[in-house]
């Protein structure tokens, strides 16, 4: 019963349907507390210290560690970051566009053909890693055999070892393990696309390109937005394959944020230093995902 537009309180101590709520989403709360928030906190206040994984202890020096990162490796780092991100992700992109674009022409064999492409994907990271690793080898590695055959090269090329090429060799086995994902969400998205729409477009006269810029694109750009800059949070913050292939050489060619972190906090064993990097890290990496929901809320609407 209501009076005056109030609720009466509830008899008998039972709860409200507020408090109800709050005395359910409580375990989850503390479990997100224990896992995330704490560990989060934790190691963000470690960022204003100066501790060692060797020596016990821990000294506070303020905002030193920060200052010591800005001045040191952050921008070469931040630098070479971008060039992987930007790389791993455009190139896929533009190859999973082209591949979804060709399976939805209704070519046969389409089903087969999108089972195969998927085939990179769902191997792990690591094994992908080893893999190319082995094509570009110096010594016996396929890619410099092929090049060989063709007359392109008289000698092998170590493609993990110069810091010419180190970057590349990494962004293409990025690549050839994430094309298959942005290949399939782009599919999926065209595939909403009515084809009445391009039967009228083309009984007008429109050519593939005039159809795709004014026809496709529009209905497509939406999700391609959302994949693209998904794509580029992952590999912002990706590790394992570059790890594996140089871990960040040869000469830090290519290092990135997660193997500088790595190795500042696991090899130079500064903890202090490393949080520092790594909080500064997650301030451009909470930028980029703002753009993101920014993006989906507008793909949303």
């Amino acid at each position: 019963m209501t009076t005056l537009g109030r609720t009466r309180p509830p008899r008998g101590g039972r709860l409200s349907d507020r408090g109800f709520a709050w005395l359910l989403l409580a375990p989850g709360l503390a479990m997100f507390a224990a896992i995330i928030i704490y560990p989060l906190v934790s190691a963000l206040a470690t960022g204003f210290f100066e501790q060692s994984l060797v020596r016990p202890g821990r000294s506070f020096v303020g905002l030193a560690n920060f200052r010591d990162a800005l001045a040191g490796e952050f921008w070469p780092i931040l630098g070479r970051t971008l060039e992987f991100t930007l790389g791993a992700t455009v190139l896929p992109f533009l190859l999973g566009l082209a591949l979804a674009l060709a399976l939805n022409s209704g070519i046969r064999g389409s089903g087969v053909l999108r089972g195969l492409f998927l085939f990179p994907w769902v191997i792990p990271g690591v094994v992908v890693s080893f893999l190319w690793m082995w094509i570009f080898n110096a010594n016996y590695g396929v890619l410099n055999g092929v090049l060989a055959r063709m007359g392109l090269i008289d000698a092998g090329i170590s493609w993990l070892g110069r810091t010419d090429t180190a970057m590349l060799a990494v962004i293409i086995t990025k690549t050839w393990a994430s094309f298959p994902w942005m290949m399939v969400m782009l599919l999926a998205g065209l595939q909403t696309v009515p084809r009445e729409l391009h039967e009228a477009a083309a009984v007008d006269g429109a050519g593939a390109v005039r159809r795709f810029r004014s026809v496709t694109w529009p209905h497509l750009r939406g999700i391609a937005a959302i994949v693209f800059l998904l794509e580029f949070i992952w590999n912002f913050q990706h590790f394992d394959t570059i790890y594996v292939l140089t871990g960040g050489g040869p000469a830090g060619a290519t290092k990135t944020f997660a193997v500088a972190v790595y190795d500042t906090a696991f090899k130079g064993f500064d903890l202090g230093r490393a949080t520092a990097l790594g909080a500064l890290w997650m301030v451009l990496l909470l930028a980029i995902v703002a753009v993101y929901l920014r993006a989906e809320r507008k793909g949303a609407s």
